[in-house]
């Protein structure tokens, strides 16, 4: 009798991180049943062997069907913008709870994977990162016996990304704003890097149970001077430093977190946010993971920037 592949339940499929992670399941053999608010946009972005279970977060039917009959959830569906504790919480903390309860139902619960964020080591900075923290603390509370991990990735770069790609394309053309202050450091991953720690997990038997950081391999992260030389050694062309004064920042990101108060608007830049920017250490640690899953990541800085196409402005 012929064996079906194991079934994986993906939350956040048709973003950056999860569409990576889809990808790399179906190509590993796994079957991907995914949850996805249109399922219109998620076939026109999604492998078509992914199964699609429209719904939300919101409800519980729609996650009950989602992990039905899984061996795994990899929980990648998150809010990155908004203004007060409570938005942030509603999909960060309360999803992150149906979800589990949810897999927790089954006859035999899968194992549980939970993605993260670094902004999670200091949740006193914005309410996003104490929604990542808080949302790793109801995981460990409502996993009960099934195994359990979260990831804390730092930034995130790579094809498809929204984030730091704009960053990159205005280096390209000779600027790099700085915002955080001298000294800063912070550690990066390329997505592809991410993805197979995820399917590596999936692969190995169950490993100690807790919240693991993540980075490209560096000790001790980047400064900015370094992704500048990342960036011309991919380019050619030397950025040239600009430092933007937190004051430059704290106007616009007041602006928008009262507008987000009045309007039916969800900006990504608030004073929680510059908080985020502006803090010295995003640098993470490695060992953990290593020790425990044998995952190593193989992409640095500039390799990653080199398979990154969309952002120096010579036809990539």
């Amino acid at each position: 009798m012929t064996e079906h592949p194991p079934t994986v339940a993906l939350t956040g499929a048709s973003g950056f991180i999860g569409g990576r992670i889809a990808r790399k399941l179906c190509s590993a053999g796994f079957r991907v049943r995914a949850l996805v608010r249109s399922p219109a946009r998620a076939t026109r972005l999604l492998q078509p062997e992914v199964t699609l279970v429209p719904g939300s977060l919101e409800r519980l039917e729609s996650l009950r069907e989602l992990v039905r009959g899984c061996s795994a959830v990899i929980h990648c569906a998150g809010a990155v913008r908004g203004v007060t504790q409570a938005q942030f919480d509603q999909v960060n903390v309360k999803g992150v709870q149906r979800i589990a309860r949810a897999a927790r139902e089954q006859s035999h619960p899968p194992r549980f994977l939970a993605l993260s964020s670094l902004a999670a080591r200091e949740p006193g900075l914005s309410p996003y990162a104490a929604s990542k923290r808080r949302g790793e603390e109801a995981l460990a509370e409502c996993a009960a016996d099934m195994p359990w991990m979260a990831l804390r990735p730092p930034a995130v770069y790579g094809p498809g990304d929204r984030e730091l790609l704009p960053l990159f394309r205005i280096m390209a053309r000779g600027l790099a704003p700085l915002v955080a202050p001298p000294g800063a450091r912070f550690s990066v991953i390329y997505v592809d890097d991410l993805a197979d720690a995820v399917l590596q997990w999936l692969q190995r038997e169950p490993v100690a149970e807790g919240v693991y950081e993540l980075h490209d391999g560096r000790p001790g992260g980047y400064g900015w001077d370094d992704v500048i030389e990342a960036v011309e050694a991919v380019t050619g062309r030397r950025a040239r430093p600009l430092r933007i004064p937190r004051a430059l920042l704290q106007l616009p990101a007041l602006v928008n977190w009262a507008a987000g108060r009045l309007l039916p608007y969800a900006p990504m830049l608030t004073p929680g946010k510059v908080r985020e920017l502006r803090h010295r250490d995003w640098v993470a640690d490695n060992r953990a993971i290593t020790a425990n899953l044998g995952w190593t990541p193989r992409t640095d800085l500039r390799e990653g920037l080199q398979l990154t196409p969309g952002w120096r402005h010579d036809g990539d």
